[in-house]
């Protein structure tokens, strides 16, 4: 068998693969509900044959969206329909699991096929909130900095969303601590400027994700496993770095956190990042050589040869694919025949096999 086609048991749950499809923005929910795009989304793609189905970045309150159009689970009313997409996961045999998140200075903005640009509240948007009152663009409005008060409601947010995660039925959280958003935004030196016990130091920058990573586990059963995804640096001088994403992974890791889904980058509009096939593996491969915690392996791996490399080499655990997963919702099986795997097919569809 394959290494991409082996299982994986964390905690609990077993992964029928080492293939999961990343968090994509849909940008198709009003005020945060799901809708049939979703069920069919991402039922299409555990049908499809991977092994984990993360659910797009889903804001914790409203505040929190990247647009108007973004996914959320800070009702309790979102908890219905989203338990019908993740049964529908799990009956095709896949894992549901959900990115909880909050956009801090890059919400209120447009969806990319809309122009992707802030609206300011005058205009319909909202407020945005912050570390500290710089932009995400110059053009943006400054966003608001958070006082005592509005960081405990973040992590509040966050533990009630986890709440909402758990009645939903989804087996897999994963923090979203990357791409610029807000906990990320407290991460790096480059955004955070606060004098506070929230700024500073690399002990005081971790504080906001060490209490979420802290308030989620504290109400996550055990047996299920917790994610963090992060930017493993911000490609610019004076940033979030690699050595750091170490050092926070070991911090993470005690705190009975189970995988870092590296990442990298979305701090900063001018970041030169050298986009090219798995060119952020090295991250995941460096964090996993040095604590020995799972990772998950993402960005521009396209093909079954590239994701068996990545893992017979020992760089990562998961591999997550996006795009690819775009063009081709049934990556997974189509993979399996390439790899020479027995990736069972839906029944529905077996007459199309060969």
């Amino acid at each position: 068998m394959s290494a991409l086609f082996t299982p994986l048991t964390i905690r609990e749950v077993t992964f029928r693969n080492r293939l999961g499809i990343s968090p994509m923005c849909q940008y198709s929910s009003t005020d945060g509900f799901a809708s049939d795009w979703h069920l069919v989304h991402l039922g299409s793609r555990a049908v499809g044959g991977s092994g984990l189905i993360i659910q797009e970045a889903t804001a914790v309150s409203p505040e929190g969206r990247i647009s108007s159009s973004d996914a959320g689970i800070y009702y309790d009313e979102h908890i219905q329909k989203w338990k019908a997409i993740t049964q529908f996961i799990r009956q095709q045999g896949a894992v549901a699991g959900i990115q909880l998140a909050h956009a801090g200075r890059k919400a209120s903005v447009q969806e990319p096929w809309n122009g992707g640009k802030q609206i300011r509240s005058v205009s319909g948007g909202w407020d945005t909130v912050a570390p500290s009152s710089i932009p995400f663009l110059n053009e943006d409005a400054p966003p608001r900095e958070l006082d005592p008060s509005g960081i405990r409601k973040v992590i509040e947010d966050f533990k009630a969303a986890a709440h909402r995660a758990l009645q939903a039925g989804y087996q897999v959280i994963e923090l979203h601590a990357a791409h610029g958003y807000l906990i990320h935004e407290f991460l790096s030196p480059l955004s955070n400027h606060r004098t506070d016990e929230y700024g500073g130091s690399f002990d005081n920058r971790v504080r906001l994700l060490v209490e979420i990573t802290k308030a989620v586990r504290g109400i996550w059963p055990e047996s299920l496993p917790l994610f963090v995804r992060i930017s493993a640096t911000d490609w610019t001088e004076g940033g979030w770095n690699e050595e750091e994403s170490v050092k926070l992974a070991q911090i993470l890791q005690k705190l009975g956190v189970d995988l870092i889904d590296c990442s990298t980058g979305g701090l900063v509009a001018h970041a030169r990042i050298p986009a090219g096939p798995g060119y952020q593996v090295p991250f995941s491969s460096r964090i996993k050589k040095q604590t020995g915690m799972l990772t998950g392996a993402v960005g521009l791996i396209t093909s079954p040869q590239q994701a068996e490399e990545i893992l017979h080499n020992q760089q990562a655990d998961l591999i997550f694919i996006a795009r690819a997963s775009l063009r081709d919702p049934y990556f997974a099986l189509h993979a399996a025949e390439a790899l020479g795997d027995g990736q069972p097919w839906p029944n529905q569809y077996l007459r199309a096999r060969h």
